[in-house]
Parts: C-alpha cells; sequence; structure tokens
C-alpha cells in the first residue's frame, strides 16, 4: 500500500512515516498542501493521511479540491479540533474516516488497514489464497498453519498479491506500492523479493506465476506440482 502524508509538524511527519514505514508500507511525506498538489500530480495513492492545519493551504480545503478532481482515494484527516462540527465538515467534504490529535499509532495503523480494506471490499483483517494466510493486523504470514519468517518488505509485497489474487501486476506496480519516492530501487529489486517469497513459501498451496512480458500474480499452485 502506497501512503501520502500531509503534516506539516516535524516530529509527528517523521513519527508517522517511521511506524507506517516499519510495517511495510510505502510512504511519501508532504508538508506543504502546494507539496501535496504536486504529489497527486505524478502519483497516484491507495490513501492520503491529511493534516487539517498547513501552512499554505487548510486542509478542508485540499480534501475539497481532491475530491473535485475525482480523486477517489481514501483520505483520513487528522485534526486537532475535537469539535463535532469540524468533524462533520470533514466527512461532508469526502473524508472517509478522522482521527483527533493526540492519538495512538496502533489506532492510526488500525484506520490505514480498515480503509485499504474498503477500498478493496474486503471486510477483515485476513487474506488467504489457498493455505497461505497473512494476518495483517499482526504482520503474520502461516502455510499450513506453520509460521513462515518474512522481512515487512516481502510481507508487504506479498499482501499486495494477495488483496487482488488472480489480478497481474506489472514490475513497475508492485515497485510503486512497496517503494517511497525516496527509496532507490529499480524493477530487479522486485524480481529479488519474489525470488525470496517463492522459497520462503515452498510448496504452499498459493504459488506466485510469472505471467511472461507481463508481471506476476498470486493463486492457488498448480494440482501437478
Amino acid at each position: 500500500m502506497r501512503i501520502l502524508i500531509v503534516e506539516d509538524t516535524p516530529d509527528v511527519g517523521e513519527a508517522i512515516v517511521a511506524w507506517l514505514s516499519r510495517v511495510g508500507y510505502a510512504v511519501d511525506w508532504q508538508m506543504t498542501g502546494e507539496g501535496a498538489r504536486d504529489a497527486l500530480n505524478v502519483q497516484t495513492y491507495d490513501l492520503i493521511i491529511l493534516d487539517v492545519m498547513l501552512p499554505d493551504i487548510d486542509g478542508f480545503t485540499l480534501l475539497g479540491e481532491i475530491r473535485a478532481r475525482k480523486i477517489d482515494t481514501a483520505v483520513l484527516v487528522l485534526t486537532a479540533r475535537s469539535q463535532v462540527d469540524d468533524r462533520v465538515g470533514a466527512l461532508d467534504l469526502g473524508a472517509d474516516d478522522y482521527l483527533v490529535k493526540p492519538f495512538d499509532f496502533r489506532e492510526l495503523e488500525a484506520r490505514a488497514r480498515a480503509l485499504a480494506r474498503r477500498r478493496h471490499g474486503a471486510t477483515v483483517s485476513r487474506l488467504q489464497v489457498g493455505d497461505v494466510v497473512l494476518d495483517q493486523a499482526a504482520r503474520l504470514v502461516t502455510v499450513a498453519g506453520e509460521r513462515v519468517d518474512l522481512t515487512r518488505r516481502e510481507v508487504a509485497l506479498l499482501e499486495v498479491l494477495m488483496a487482488r489474487p488472480q489480478r497481474v501486476f506489472s514490475k513497475a506496480d508492485l515497485l510503486n506500492q512497496i517503494f517511497g519516492f525516496g527509496e532507490d530501487a529499480g524493477e530487479n529489486a522486485i524480481e529479488l523479493y519474489v525470488a525470496r517469497l517463492r522459497r520462503k513459501l515452498g510448496a504452499a498451496g498459493m504459488e506466485i506465476k510469472t505471467v511472461r512480458g507481463v508481471g506476476y500474480q498470486a493463486g492457488p499452485a498448480d494440482e501437478k506440482k
């Protein structure tokens, strides 16, 4: 999942980026509304975490612009304003959820997961293909009930593939989902992570298939194997 953080307070922004990056999400951080506009002009996101109080553009104004542009990305509004009118105003402008500062980062992560699930039509924080199960909350992967130790980046890649089984993702798609603007990685990194996942999953009832000339997809393993 790729997330845009729009937050002008350095320590808050750094903490959000650190927390969500630790989970394995690709995170881009902008400190101004104008910076957010620029990012949205060149990048598609799964989630926008938007602070209301920005130095140049009011967060509500930016939210209105996002929806006016027909950008349907989920938006989680961060606000220090606890009044009901402010929360109602954010929802009426097109926000999908809101969180009042100060907040617990575990709640922020949980709300981000919930919004991502809603985007893909899922209702629980658990993905399963064949006998491979990914607990998105615990970031835990099991094969036939046995835990498989994966790095955060490997879990993030597996999550993208398992969230939409049978969809073919190009290397560029996957690169975009697990690496942010500031990270230097090429498409060969995706090949490396896919190879590692295949090795660690072993003879699972799910496989990551190569669609020659197109990309990769997750699906049930062929019975002949």
